[in-house]
């Protein structure tokens, strides 16, 4: 299947604050010069963000990434996850055609997408709340037919249940995700057969969290549960330390607050079986913002001579030679002589702070400038 862009793009893309926060601290889980590992999460988060990903955010994670813009739009039209059109408001269905799901009756579900929402794939319905896909298996075979609506799976489907459910989304109301006939995970509709006296939470890990954190159908955007990102000294988004326990991560919605799916009684279930208990609350530090010195450094209007190839320095690909280039920097030597204000400067005016101490630039550009070879571009 060829996949292009849509005709209609938005001028820009940025990232919220908080969805900045949570795509820098992925990056800095790989090692200097290995950032582009991080593409599938950021376009992901950044789709999650909009709704589908545009060219204007396909290029925006390549700049944050220091990748050529090819190379991102390879990522994004190879894998199915990525939408390249608009998709519903409210939700876009996909829908498992597979062979499990097939004999258990998805080409109803098929039909009922045709009827209720459009009658083609990919095309949003008259008032622009819904689209919907079929694509191959999603692994719930158990619980076959199912749909998958972003990051929940809604199971054991069939056509009824499934255009009531359309409906109720509709109207504004939130179903609760998993299977729709009362299965807590992939035991028979019968009734478990084993492990009978296990008298444990009402519904499954999965639904439990997407319940108590009241997420279900809307797009991740960073506010869910606050940033930890322990590999680094990123700080967490609500100001707390890093680490602690999983409970103080995750402050579900108030049951009593959240759409009433199955009823009242269903609501008072999970409320005292599916919360997690909330953690005692921690002040935040001071943090004292040092105030950092910046001089500019020498920098040039165009290169003396044959410009240097600066991405022989660690930690500097095309894009970000680019950048340096657009500063005024073309040579080893200006690199090799700046001081720690020039630094600070340069600092504030690329993208990954730190990384110019972080990677080495003034040693390796030492050893460049005169005319010897670090153990990076001896390889490159």
């Amino acid at each position: 299947m060829l996949r292009r862009l849509h005709p209609d793009q938005p001028d820009s893309f940025a990232f919220t604050p908080a969805n900045q926060a949570w795509a820098e601290a992925q990056i800095a889980k790989y090692p200097a010069g290995r950032q582009a590992s991080a593409i599938i999460p950021l376009l992901w988060r950044a789709q999650e963000q909009h709704g589908w990903l545009t060219r204007a955010a396909i290029e925006h994670v390549a700049a944050m990434l220091d990748m050529a813009y090819i190379r991102a739009l390879e990522v994004a039209t190879f894998y199915f996850m990525f939408q390249l059109q608009p998709v519903g408001a409210v939700a876009h269905f996909q829908i498992c055609g597979t062979t499990p799901c097939m004999l258990c009756g998805s080409e109803e579900l098929v039909k009922v997408c045709r009827e209720k929402i459009a009658k083609q794939p990919h095309k949003l319905s008259a008032d622009g709340k819904f689209s919907w896909e079929e694509v191959e298996c999603l692994g719930a075979c158990s619980n076959a037919p199912m749909a998958q609506i972003g990051k929940d799976y809604y199971e054991d489907l069939d056509a009824e249940s499934f255009a009531k459910l359309i409906d109720e989304m509709a109207k504004g109301k939130v179903p609760t995700p998993g299977s729709q006939k009362g299965r807590f995970a992939s035991e028979p509709l019968g009734g478990a057969t084993t492990l009978k006296d296990y008298t444990g939470q009402a519904e499954n890990g999965s639904v439990a969290l997407a319940t108590g954190l009241g997420d279900t159908l809307k797009r991740i955007d960073g506010s869910e549960v606050p940033l930890v990102a322990p590999w680094c000294d990123h700080p967490r988004a609500d100001g707390m330390p890093m680490g602690g326990n999983v409970a103080e991560l995750v402050k579900p919605a108030d049951p009593d607050e959240a759409p009433k799916a199955k009823g009242d009684s269903e609501t008072l279930r999970r409320k005292e079986q599916v919360a997690v208990p909330k953690a005692t609350p921690k002040a935040a530090p001071d943090v004292v913002e040092p105030t950092v010195m910046e001089t500019k450094p020498e920098m040039l209007t165009e290169a003396r001579g044959t410009p240097d190839d600066l991405k022989k320095i660690k930690g500097v690909g095309p894009k970000l030679e680019g950048v340096l280039n657009e500063l005024g920097v073309w040579h080893f030597w200006q690199i090799a002589s700046w001081t720690a204000t020039e630094v600070a400067w340069v600092d504030t005016r690329l993208k990954f702070k730190g990384r110019i101490e972080r990677d080495g630039w003034i040693e390796q550009a030492k050893t460049l400038a005169e005319g010897g070879e670090t153990e990076f571009s001896s390889r490159s």
